[in-house]
């Protein structure tokens, strides 16, 4: 498996066009959504990742793409791309 350093070389000596680097960070976010679905259920910790912080919740339900996340008392869907396992 090849490490993230050589990836990231990889697609700078190629030379993609925009469409072409669209789709591959498209493809990206599929497979980082698919992992966190697989990754998450119902009444589990876990955290909101922004820009600038984590912030704890609880996962409530698992949509098709989104999770009901209660955080500090109120209740949010979220991407599955922004959670992590806590």
């Amino acid at each position: 498996m090849k490490t993230v350093a050589e990836i990231s070389k990889e697609i700078n000596a190629n030379n993609f066009s925009n469409a072409e680097l669209s789709s591959l960070i498209s493809n990206i976010n599929s497979i980082k959504a698919s992992n966190a679905k697989m990754s998450l259920s119902e009444g589990m910790a876990c955290f909101v990742i922004q820009k600038t912080k984590r912030t704890p919740g609880t996962i409530i339900k698992v949509n098709k793409s989104r999770c009901v996340v209660e955080m500090r008392g109120r209740q949010y869907n979220v991407p599955m791309s922004m959670l992590e396992a806590a």
